[in-house]
């Protein structure tokens, strides 16, 4: 029965104490931390178990390859079924074993359905993000993408970035005095960044048919949020794509949902596994944006909880907007260790019965140091909690358990086909062939003007030792035609017409978000 409340586990004294998360302060986000072993996943697996129980979709990413066990039912039988009996009986629990509405996603569209958005909508900056661009770097991007919204070019997939950017380095001398200099090694060493995103696979993340956000959002037949679970297992080779790709799904969120204020539970819950690689060299700037997107889009009805080793992963601007937490063991080696546990500990309201301190030194496999937010969103204080074990299966679905689920699914069909319309790539192509045409026609009047003047040498020349008079037919006048350098080339003819164009908007003016992705009115 859905209540207000996810059960957690049990705390205090004999853990008999339940420990919840009130669904009314779900989107208030929040915090798993801890080292690795120590049960971060099957918290992770609970929390999401029970916000699709209360109706509420969830989208999780999957980096080990063990949470697709959500879509089945725990198994009652062997050690593991004796062991979590036992737990549950030790926190009051009636333990029933249940599946969950599942849908599976992968940007390879190798174990769910392909996941896509298209260049425009990632935009300029998290993309710089994406392939480490420095500052010059980014700004030549800025350049053709500011190039391809006035010219009306659709830059969707990446074959349609890298034609822009080619064009941008063909035409910068006539670029630069329009958008400031643009250098071609600029424009080159972006190009090598490409190359090596393409070789990872990153070019099948751009194209479309792009995400429709509304399909994270759906329910089941009988109320239950589904679960969406993208396969990051591959995708981890390349954390700066993972980072990327779920910062710019974030970000996506944030600008196309309506506000909703407090809703009484959340619209969804966005788990972000490895929360150490969003900011990991992140510049400052970056940092800020995300934190005014964490604080802002709770009032959309959306719960963000960051999932990593250490809470000093995070930066405390954005640590500050998490409100429930679960901290499982950390392991004190080093003097720099023991530094992070002290910073760990004075993150919550200290419960006189014991040393924060400790508690999160000493807590074992399945325990945790807890505190969720209690009635008007005070922080609660912290206990000692034994974590209920989950009602689905532990570890991974075989091969063809996943095909089924995934033909089965809502949206089976619908992006399983890549789309590739006329856009940047075709319309630049069509450019350059209508310039190298205009060159052609150009050298061939040329060369019949040179044969004419040649002709018009000749006969004269004859008429010098014979004059003998002789009807000739008169001749047309040849047309009258401005002299231009014959050594234009096709890219230079290119360039001319793009820089007459330059100070006039062809393009539907472009408006994008607070991190950059293209902002698309509702």
């Amino acid at each position: 029965m859905t209540t207000d409340r996810i059960f957690v586990g049990g705390g205090g004294e004999g853990y008999g104490v339940a420990q919840s998360l009130l669904l009314g302060f779900g989107n208030r986000h929040g915090l798993i931390a801890g080292a690795t072993g120590t049960g971060k996943t099957v918290t992770l697996q609970i929390l999401a178990e029970g916000f699709s129980a209360a109706g509420v979709p969830v989208f999780l990413s999957d980096v080990k390859g063990d949470l697709s066990g959500l879509a089945l039912p725990g198994k009652a039988e062997g050690k593991l079924h004796e062991s979590f009996t036992k737990r549950a009986a030790t926190i009051g629990l009636d333990l029933q074993y249940d599946s969950f509405p599942v849908t599976f996603w992968d940007i390879w569209g190798q174990q769910g359905h392909p996941v896509r958005t298209t260049v425009a909508e990632m935009g300029p900056l998290l993309l710089s993000r994406m392939l480490e661009l420095s500052e010059p770097q980014e700004g030549v991007m800025n350049i053709a993408f500011r190039l391809a919204d006035e010219q009306g070019l659709p830059l969707l997939d990446f074959k349609d970035l890298t034609a822009m950017l080619t064009f941008v380095a063909e035409n910068a001398k006539d670029l630069s005095g329009t958008y400031g200099l643009v250098s071609p090694a600029s424009v080159g060493a972006i190009q090598r960044r490409l190359l090596v995103l393409d070789n990872q696979g990153g070019a099948a993340l751009f194209g479309e048919p792009a995400l429709d956000l509304h399909d994270f959002m759906q329910v089941d037949d009988r109320g239950r949020g589904r679960i969406n679970i993208l396969a990051a297992d591959r995708l981890m080779n390349s954390p700066r794509l993972y980072a990327t790709f779920l910062l710019w799904l974030l970000s996506e969120l944030f600008e196309e949902l309506p506000e909703v204020g407090n809703p009484d539970k959340p619209r969804l819950v966005f788990f972000f596994d490895e929360a150490h690689l969003l900011f990991d060299g992140a510049p400052k700037a970056l940092v800020d944006k995300v934190e005014q997107v964490a604080r802002l889009i709770r009032s959309k009805g959306v719960g963000v909880y960051f999932i990593t080793q250490n809470p000093a992963d995070v930066p405390d601007a954005v640590l500050g907007q998490l409100g429930n937490r679960v901290q499982h063991a950390l392991r004190a080696f080093t003097a720099k260790d023991q530094k992070d546990l002290r910073l760990a500990a004075q993150n919550y309201r200290p419960n006189p019965r014991f040393s924060t301190e400790d508690a999160i030194r000493e807590v074992g496999t399945g325990e945790a140091v807890t505190s969720f937010l209690e009635a008007k969103g005070i922080p609660g204080m912290v206990e000692r909690t034994l974590v209920r074990p989950p009602s689905s299966m532990l570890g991974p679905v075989d091969a063809g358990t996943r095909a089924a689920l995934i033909a089965a699914s809502p949206v089976a069909g619908k992006y399983d086909t890549a789309i590739d319309r006329d856009s940047a790539h075709e319309m630049l192509a069509r450019r350059a062939e209508a310039a190298a045409a205009e060159t052609a026609r150009a050298e061939a009047e040329a060369a019949r003007q040179k044969d004419q003047a040649q002709a018009d040498r000749d006969y004269t020349r004859a008429r010098r030792y014979d004059p003998t008079p002789r009807y000739e037919a008169p001749r047309s006048p040849a047309p009258k035609r401005t002299p231009s350098r014959q050594s234009d080339s096709v890219t230079e003819a290119f360039a001319k017409s793009v820089a007459r164009q330059l100070g006039t908007r062809t393009g539907q003016a472009i408006v994008r978000g607070i991190l950059g992705t293209l902002f698309k009115s509702r």
